[in-house]
């Protein structure tokens, strides 16, 4: 059996599931944010808030990571109606690749034009400091060297083609945007602009493995955002991501440095409040087809 069939996640399940969350909400999202690690606040800021447990949702996957709320929040953020996601799947909770990434999939038939996602990252360039914010401009897909892409198996046209280009993934209008508004903020001393790279987790990198991310050009590294931002690309919505350095990598066999997720939720907490203005400042700025009037 293909993976796309009677199991939860092809089009007729994707469509079901946003046509059930359209009749709970008069709320037509045209940006759609993704919450990290200790980063579930941006969705506070919304306003008129409908807010959803997933447990709740039609077909919805179950957030099973500390730091990661499980809610889907409807809302406006400065008078643009958005969706945001209060905690994510990753391949380590066990889902199938398609399942993690359906959420995107849901976006697009709600009517969402631009995805922003946010992660917590271990930085692997030197230059990087815990708590500095990368914005991601390429990534490097590990599981999918292995052939774990969330596009395998039947492609669906109404999503998208079935050989998607991943040159332009990270739209660079928004990057740009990003570094124009974190100037303005008074940000420009811990912004950022990077290559991530993804890994499987849910254990933490090895030295080696470090040491190797970084000589093939990877300046961050986590467990999440790719397999998102391949399905967003793939049915044609505008993709924003970025990564907060919560803990730098342990590249030296002398070091007695730990990677730990208790760090990565606290250096989430003392930034959130810079992300979540940088977020919403850009969510005003974005232009989008539909009209607010």
């Amino acid at each position: 059996m293909f993976p796309e069939q009677n199991s939860g996640y092809g089009y007729e399940d994707c469509k079901a599931t946003a046509d059930w969350l359209l009749t709970q909400t008069d709320i037509r999202p045209v940006v759609g944010i993704v919450c990290g690690s200790g980063l579930g606040g941006l969705a506070d800021m919304l306003k008129d808030q409908v807010v959803f447990n997933y447990k709740d949702i039609p077909n919805f996957p179950q957030s099973t990571v500390r730091g990661h709320a499980g809610q889907l929040v409807f809302g406006t953020l400065k008078g643009r109606p958005c969706v945001c996601m209060q905690g994510r799947f990753h391949l380590y909770e066990g889902y199938p690749i398609q399942k993690i990434t359906l959420p995107m999939r849901i976006f697009k038939l709600l009517g969402v034009e631009t995805v922003m996602l946010t992660n917590a990252a271990g930085g692997l360039n030197q230059d990087y400091k815990v708590g500095d914010v990368m914005i991601i401009k390429d990534h490097i897909n590990m599981p999918g060297f292995a052939g774990n892409n969330p596009l395998a198996g039947p492609n669906d046209d109404r999503f998208g083609v079935r050989f998607p280009c991943m040159s332009d993934a990270y739209d660079r209008e928004l990057q740009q945007l990003a570094m124009d508004v974190g100037q303005e903020l008074g940000y420009s001393d811990f912004l950022k602009e990077g290559v991530y790279c993804v890994l499987g987790g849910p254990s933490f990198e090895t030295i080696a493995e470090c040491r190797m991310l970084h000589r093939l050009g990877a300046d961050a590294v986590g467990m999440s955002t790719v397999h998102e931002v391949i399905t967003a690309r793939h049915c044609g919505m505008r993709v924003f991501a970025l990564s907060l350095i919560t803990n730098q990598a342990v590249m030296d066999y002398e070091s007695k440095e730990k990677a730990n997720h208790e760090e990565v939720l606290q250096t989430g907490r003392q930034r959130a409040k810079q992300l979540e203005q940088l977020v919403s400042a850009m969510v005003t700025r974005i232009e989008h087809s539909q009209n607010y009037a």
